[in-house]
């Protein structure tokens, strides 16, 4: 997005509809508050909302549904992105020009609004002493897939130390695999501290092969999860993996905003075990994320 504030952006590149809204979340300028909880389920984003004390608007096309209320006197909205890098793509580049783009003129905003971004996700456990129904917080985010590669991130020193050692330690910078990092945002970390586990995420381009799933398909990097569990940094360690963070947080450097995800562990792939009731605690993690950031 270019940052020439003279400069519209064409319509085949920033696509309103005739109604005037942002053209996959099907949302108008004006309406969108300043924290903004992610699922990838859309059945996912009413049991969110079910905890605001009111919801003023809702939108849904395609997978994207959106409800925006209030929780005491703050505004705050969930949206669903649908599975996997591509869809927060598509996500975040439309909540940051619903913020940041004026749809009129079709140029961007001089002053910019940093937006809260908050996913609520489920994962897969990869530390044997981490079980299910456990609740993670992403340190940083590693993508596996190629998302940001299409982007020009910039790491900071520690990122940057984090993914070599990474890398070294997986044996993927000589494969097709380029990871890269992200790290989430301290100020949003604060919140969830008493009953979650931190640690870092390693984000797949898909569920299957990918996680190292093996159905019918031979995979190319069988020993990827045990490379993945026995990972260490100072303190940190892979703690799980899931599909979105990494986009999620690499975007959200990119545009300025601040980003964290929360997870549920519904199966641990070390200890072979899965939940026995994720939905219920999918929805203890909601409520407790909830109560920590508007309680």
């Amino acid at each position: 997005m270019s940052d020439n504030f003279l400069t519209p952006i064409a319509e085949s590149e920033l696509i309103v509809t005739p109604k005037g809204h942002i053209y996959h979340l099907d949302l108008p300028q004006g309406v969108l508050p300043g924290t903004v909880f992610t699922v990838g389920d859309p059945d996912r984003v009413g049991e969110v909302s079910k905890y605001f004390d009111k919801v003023t608007h809702k939108a849904q096309h395609r997978e994207f549904v959106t409800h925006i209320g209030t929780i005491g006197n703050q505004g705050v909205a969930c949206i669903s992105t649908g599975i996997g890098p591509d869809n927060i793509d598509i996500v975040m580049n439309e909540l940051d020009a619903l913020v940041n783009v004026d749809f009129k003129t079709r140029c961007v905003r001089e002053q910019k609004t940093a937006l809260n971004i908050i996913r609520l996700g489920t994962c897969g456990g990869l530390q044997p002493d981490v079980p299910v129904d456990s609740f993670i917080v992403s340190s940083h985010g590693i993508g596996l897939d190629n998302l940001l590669h299409f982007y020009k991130p910039v790491y900071n020193p520690d990122e940057s130390f984090i993914l070599g050692s990474f890398v070294r330690h997986t044996k993927l910078e000589s494969g097709l695999i380029q990871p890269y990092i992200a790290e989430s945002a301290v100020s949003l970390r604060k919140y969830f501290i008493n009953g979650y586990v931190h640690g870092i995420t390693v984000t797949c381009p898909g569920f299957y092969g990918p996680q190292g799933r093996v159905l019918r398909g031979k995979i190319a990097y069988p020993g990827l999860i045990d490379s993945l569990t026995g990972f260490r940094y100072q303190d940190l360690r892979v703690t799980n993996f899931e599909m979105e963070t990494s986009a999620l947080y690499g975007l959200g450097r990119i545009l300025g905003h601040k980003c964290l995800s929360i997870s549920t562990i519904v199966a641990n792939r070390a200890a072979k075990t899965f939940s026995k009731d994720a939905g219920k605690s999918v929805d203890t993690m909601i409520k407790k994320s909830l109560d920590a950031m508007f309680g």
